[in-house]
């Protein structure tokens, strides 16, 4: 890397490095303790800007140093300009290069290319028969390249020449909900045609899915390799981190983090048209087995879990649930109390469509103040891509959201 890439690398550093001890920043962490310890003072605001926000066009010549400069104008321009509730830490991170096998099959997939933009596809389960295709499956295999890791790490350091320094931390899945990977196995009708064809076929993918993930979470742990994530880190469908529950009290400093340090996200989308009994014999035993190893879990994502709630209520180290847009809010509201935070999920639809509609976009934001108020709220805007190419409906969502949580009254 040349000396003006890595020159202009540390300028954004530099920048990045002054956000972080910036007092707004510093304000938004202490809110998000307060929030996560039920103390909250006003309901949290985030909104995802992957790809979406129009940064200055990159300065940088070669593809490394554009890749680096890309992720520094993306925070900066969060901070300066989207305004959400994210907060941004005085450091950069790399994580263990950690290897993961496949389970010895392959869905063959078919793609639509619709010009570049987004869209759709099919797929083909390689388990036709649960009973006969079984034995394909094998357990996955797990690797880690340390040395290669450690000498990334050394490399990013001397990148940045001591402006940020670097930590070893991130995540090795999104979710450990299963059923998504049960559904590439079966495709989405397999998956559904066996609860009612073959229950007892469907129940020993489940339970080999339940070993593999344990499996692949303890061989972690065991190899030191996991990595705290109760700061500004990503956790669930969309929220941070933020929490003095995590890690446990009698975690020394020093000692490798274990599985009961971490948040853990569970979800089951697919099986969004499951009758609750149905859900309740085929995925929720499989999941809890996996969730109570953590120490904290979010569940949900984008389906209504208000009609799985007499499973989810059992789950004892459950913190934040998905209240996605086809959720009952009121049913929610009442489950959550003041001891699961309500993790809002508005429609994107409301920001995406050709009508920029703010008195539609106000009216939703008080329908989910008024249904959570006593509740621990924050609002996530989720999945949205385009914006019609108006980007600047993102900062204009999140200005109107803290318009409307003032108006209410915190």
């Amino acid at each position: 890397m040349d000396k003006n890439d890595r020159a202009i690398l540390h300028d954004l550093a530099r920048r990045v490095a002054e956000i972080a001890h910036d007092p707004v920043n510093e304000e938004r962490r202490r809110l998000w303790h307060r929030h996560a310890a039920f103390k909250g003072e006003r309901p949290m605001v985030l909104s995802e800007v992957w790809g979406i926000m129009p940064i200055p066009e990159l300065r940088c010549r070669s593809e490394e140093a554009r890749v680096h400069e890309a992720g520094l104008l993306d925070t900066i321009e969060r901070f300066e300009t989207v305004r959400d509730d994210h907060v941004v830490m005085p450091y950069l991170t790399c994580n263990w290069n950690v290897g993961v096998g496949d389970y010895g099959v392959q869905p063959k997939y078919e793609r639509t290319t619709n010009d570049g933009q987004l869209a759709s596809c099919r797929w083909e389960g390689p388990i036709k028969d649960l009973d006969k295709d079984f034995g394909k499956l094998r357990p996955r295999e797990f690797s880690v390249d340390r040395a290669g890791t450690l000498k990334h790490k050394a490399y990013i350091e001397e990148l940045y020449d001591g402006i940020l320094p670097v930590q070893i931390r991130g995540r090795y899945w999104w979710t450990l909900g299963m059923t998504g990977v049960a559904i590439n196995f079966l495709g989405l009708e397999g998956f559904m045609m066996a609860m009612v064809d073959q229950p007892e076929g469907l129940h020993r993918i489940m339970a080999f899915l339940r070993d593999d993930h344990i499996r692949f979470a303890e061989w972690l742990e065991s190899e030191h390799l996991l990595s705290l994530n109760n700061e500004n880190d990503y956790i669930g469908s969309g929220s941070e981190g933020f929490t003095h529950e995590l890690p446990q009290s009698d975690l020394k400093e020093g000692d490798p983090v274990r599985l009961k340090d971490l948040w853990v996200l569970s979800e089951s989308q697919e099986t969004v048209c499951v009758s609750p009994q149905m859900f309740a014999e085929f995925v929720f035993p499989y999941q809890r087995a996996v969730i109570e190893k953590f120490g904290l879990c979010y569940y949900g994502c984008c389906e209504p879990v208000h009609a799985r709630w007499d499973c989810l209520r059992r789950l004892p180290n459950l913190r934040r649930v998905s209240v996605s847009p086809w959720c009952d809010e009121e049913i929610m509201a009442a489950a959550c109390g003041d001891r699961i935070t309500f993790s809002r999920k508005p429609n994107p639809t409301l920001i995406s469509k050709p009508n920029f509609d703010e008195d539609e976009i106000r009216a939703d934001i008080r329908g989910t103040l008024e249904a959570a108020k006593g509740c621990a709220l924050e609002i996530v805007m989720k999945d949205v891509h385009t914006l019609c190419g108006e980007p600047s409906r993102l900062p204009r969502w999140v200005a109107i959201a803290r318009e409307e949580i003032d108006r209410f009254g915190g």
